[in-house]
């Protein structure tokens, strides 16, 4: 804080500020014409009771300008958003710019660049599969030009899209991320809105499981950076291949493994009872659902394997990835369970899953790799794999666990006020010479007693007040206080 504190000394006095800037006073004890110009403007910025103009003055004015018409329909505005949506008042903004430079920081330590797409898609990009959920809570209408359009659900198929319109013109492999915000119409529950942000890391060209290695590092990393452990969060892995093989073992055809895998996400949320219609149009029997599930049971390696064949390929490659996982250090991070199943029927390999040791939340984050998709949209097979990270959950985890930083103030470096309106011209340029250095600034516009100030800039976390008062100012002086140790000093040519 000193350092900072001498820096503004530094800036105010060495630079002889307080001679070019401030003196406006001549050697005759009066004001100069330029500063007597500026006091006049801000005379009237300042004014009595603060700024006004003749439009703010004029009480009627409303009652001038509206027809009688208007003025008879006035209804009361709702204030409130629209539901499952969010506001971002200015401390919400500082944690939401927080938090998403934890996520580019991350990501620009593995070497991932950002990429956008637009928000409103081609509703034919999300109705892949029928049985997905996402397909049930797309925010989608017709546009005036009699296209069916949604508002996106998630990120992938539009990278899918950006991908396949460059027609193989892009370098394999490519380490991509982006941070949208996607829309379903869901019910809401803690950490689930209908609009969210979204951390998207997404590896294509890479068919080993080398990529998911890296990927689950990446997310270890983020959570080791806002200051939580493997005792707060764990993520379970499983791989998709294991409920394909244990499928065929039950008799199940390879065609139906997706909608089926679809289904089995769903049982985490509701009775196996409530799913009956949709096995049945499958062609499944219940009985084929309840071995499939116990078989899922299984939270190790070894339990099942027992249950698959020997020469398993998804317990080989599980096998490799915990000694991935291993060599990455985040061991203590990651577990197997063969419940973790992922709802989107595009996931072909191994899926993830984060979540709240306590159970307090839901999943914080989840992904897997996505082989097939490109071919859904009539594109070339390419590996691929990835995770979604929503930012409602996180920030939940955070303050449940009492580690996100406080956001009220605005953060300012140095609060700059004048104590009366001939020396706002002063003030004017202190805060400008300060700026040019690099310093925020927050100049107080209106007149304002001592006493506000202060208040202003410690609700604000400002570290520092330049005070430009007469009497000070008449000697060459302003006053700067270190808001930290309230160490208040003088600053003289």
């Amino acid at each position: 804080m000193r350092s900072r504190y001498a820096a503004i000394l530094s800036i105010v006095c060495s630079r002889r500020i307080a001679v070019s800037a401030f003196q406006a006073v001549g050697s005759n004890g009066r004001i100069h014409e330029s500063s007597k110009s500026i006091a006049t403007t801000s005379s009237r910025l300042f004014g009595e009771n603060g700024r006004s103009s003749a439009a703010v003055a004029d009480k009627d004015l409303l009652s001038k300008t509206g027809s009688e018409k208007n003025n008879r329909a006035k209804v009361a505005l709702d204030t409130n958003p629209p539901k499952g949506t969010r506001d971002f008042y200015p401390p919400d903004m500082r944690l939401r710019t927080w938090l998403f430079n934890q996520w580019r920081d991350v990501a620009a330590l593995y070497g991932f660049s950002e990429y956008d797409a637009p928000v409103l898609e081609s509703e034919s990009l999300y109705t892949r599969k029928a049985g997905e959920e996402v397909t049930q809570q797309l925010y989608n209408f017709v546009d005036k030009g009699d296209r069916a359009v949604a508002l996106r659900p998630e990120m992938t198929p539009s990278l899918a899209r950006m991908v396949m319109a460059k027609k193989g013109g892009l370098n394999l492999p490519l380490k991509w991320f982006s941070i949208p915000q996607c829309w379903r119409y869901e019910r809401m529950t803690r950490g689930r809105r209908r609009e969210h942000f979204q951390w998207n890391m997404d590896i294509w060209g890479v068919n080993g499981i080398e990529a998911e290695a890296e990927l689950l590092s990446a997310m270890v990393t983020f959570f080791k950076n806002v200051g939580l452990t493997s005792e707060d969060v764990g993520i379970k892995l499983n791989s998709r291949g294991v409920i394909g093989e244990v499928l065929t073992e039950l008799g199940v055809p390879e065609e139906k493994f997706a909608a089926t895998c679809v289904l089995v996400d769903k049982l985490e949320k509701v009775p196996i009872a409530a799913i009956q219609g949709e096995l049945e149009e499958l062609g499944l029997e219940t009985s084929t659902i309840e071995k499939l599930t116990d078989v899922l049971t299984n939270t190790s390696i070894e339990s099942i394997s027992a249950v698959l064949p020997k020469d398993s390929v998804a317990v080989k490659e599980l096998t490799q990835l915990f000694e991935l996982c291993k060599a990455y250090g985040i061991e203590d991070w990651v577990m197997f369970d063969a419940s973790v199943v992922r709802g989107l029927a595009y996931y072909t390999g191994v899926v993830f899953e984060a979540f709240d040791r306590k159970g307090v939340l839901r999943a914080i984050a989840g992904g897997g790799r996505y082989d097939k998709l490109l071919e859904t949209f009539g594109g070339d097979p390419t590996p691929a794999a990835g995770f979604g990270f929503g930012d409602a959950v996180i920030v939940e985890l955070l303050k449940e666990r009492d580690v996100l930083p406080t956001f009220e103030g605005s953060g300012y470096d140095t609060v700059v006020f004048a104590m009366n309106s001939d020396l706002y011209g002063v003030a004017i340029n202190v805060a400008s010479t300060l700026r040019a250095e690099g310093q925020s600034v927050d100049l107080i516009l209106e007149a304002k007693k001592t006493k506000w100030v202060f208040k202003h800039a410690s609700r604000n976390e400002a570290k520092h007040c330049v005070i430009v008062a007469g009497n000070e100012y008449e000697n060459g002086e302003v006053s700067i206080k270190d808001l930290s140790i309230g160490e208040q000093k003088n600053c003289e040519d």
